[in-house]
């Protein structure tokens, strides 16, 4: 059996060039990782939710995992259209993923919002510095999607933090 080769161009015909296609993707993979552990994350929220705002947290959250989904494969397709694999594996998603993991059993309400706040934030600056990259080798339809992205990146975030503005009130 023959050693698996390292990836290579899957030769779609672009006119960007190729180095910064390589390095584009490369982010955009970490972002496809990304963007599998928020959804999960969110999701673990949404079923474990509890107290007196259960209804309107759950709800929340479940629009929320949604629309993280939503964008899951196009981010993947722009991968590939640039001409690169994308992830492969969940093992790879892990491997990849800036996403911090949440394993307990129980989580206060409240600071599962907090948590989920501070991850979408650093989901939207992840996204600023890929669109950088999209922007540095002219890539508008990569930088096009990045930036409704980053937009529905903030709106969870405003929500999240409106959410959940008892903690952030004591904590700010």
């Amino acid at each position: 059996m023959a050693a698996p080769s390292k990836p290579q161009l899957l030769h779609t015909p672009s006119d960007l060039d190729e180095r910064g296609r390589a390095r584009l993707s490369d982010s955009l993979n970490v972002l496809v990782s990304d963007l599998f552990a928020l959804y999960l994350k969110t999701k673990n929220y949404h079923w474990h939710m509890s107290g007196r705002h259960f209804r309107d947290y759950h709800l929340l959250l479940d629009e929320q995992a949604d629309q993280l989904f939503a964008i899951i494969d196009p981010t993947a397709e722009r991968v590939r259209k640039l001409g690169f694999p994308t992830v492969h594996s969940i093992g790879e998603i892990g491997r990849k993923q800036r996403v911090k993991d949440n394993d307990e059993h129980y989580e206060n309400p409240l600071e599962m919002l907090a948590d989920l706040l501070s991850e979408n934030r650093h989901l939207a600056q992840h996204m600023r510095e890929t669109h950088q990259i999209a922007d540095d080798i002219h890539d508008v339809a990569t930088a096009s999607l990045l930036e409704v992205y980053i937009d529905e990146a903030e709106r969870r975030a405003w929500f999240l933090f409106e959410s959940s503005r008892e903690v952030n009130r004591a904590a700010g």
